[in-house]
């Protein structure tokens, strides 16, 4: 069950028309779907801050309800390596429109995989589990089912990915960490089925699963027109 604060914060989002992303990030993490350590910094120092706490590289990305694509706007720049960088990155952030902050988050590797939902309007909630990164519009490969999932839903749906060998071991490659991919999918479906006729769509993309972990890197929820 979400929480009085995560559901005024939800519905608060609607003037925009969807969740800014460390605020989406937020939600995940509540709901039990694995997030990296990030902050959410509205001003210089503590964006060097929230880096220098998290640990060298990090990621940084603009915080702005007028910015929903930010690789459009080059608003985002991954593998900043110090504060001398950092605080570039930051004043060249705070000129875009709307500026709201930076998200500052950890660096993570692994295979990049796509996770999403959406609902339709007859079948209801329907969740997608697909390879991911920027290669999904190439190759395509991509798994749907009902929600809520069960541990066998998640299972058929790698089992019908094509690059499914990828994920379970090829050519001295590890393999992910299928528990955690299972454990991670079946939370966001909870969290999908939380928010019902709230959302549209969610698009968790790139998540990255490694032997050791399955974590989501960028959130989009896009809420549903108010009736």
């Amino acid at each position: 069950m979400l929480s009085s604060e995560l559901t005024n914060m939800v519905d608060a989002a609607r003037k925009h028309g969807w969740v800014l992303e460390p605020e989406a990030l937020r939600l995940l993490a509540a709901t039990g779907v694995p997030v990296p350590r990030f902050a959410w910094a509205k001003s210089k120092a503590e964006t060097l801050a929230s880096a220098a706490a998290i640990g060298y590289p990090v990621v940084a990305k603009v915080v702005s309800p007028q910015v929903m694509h930010k690789s459009d706007v080059q608003g985002v720049q991954p593998g900043v390596p110090d504060g001398e960088c950092l605080a570039k990155v930051y004043d060249r952030f705070r000129g875009l429109p709307g500026f709201e902050g930076v998200v500052v988050a950890e660096m993570l590797s692994g295979h990049e995989l796509i996770v999403g939902a959406k609902v339709d309007f007859q079948f209801g909630p329907v969740i997608l589990l697909g390879i991911g990164g920027t290669a999904v519009e190439i190759y395509k490969d991509t798994a749907t089912r009902m929600a809520p999932l069960k541990a066998r839903d998640v299972e058929s749906m790698l089992t019908c990915l094509r690059g499914s060998r990828l994920l379970t071991g090829h050519r001295g490659f590890a393999a992910v960490n299928i528990p955690k991919l299972t454990k991670m999918m079946l939370a966001f479906s909870n969290l999908v089925m939380e928010l019902g006729d709230r959302i549209e769509s969610i698009d968790l993309n790139p998540v990255f699963c490694s032997p050791e972990r399955c974590t989501v890197a960028d959130a989009r929820i896009l809420l549903a027109p108010q009736g």
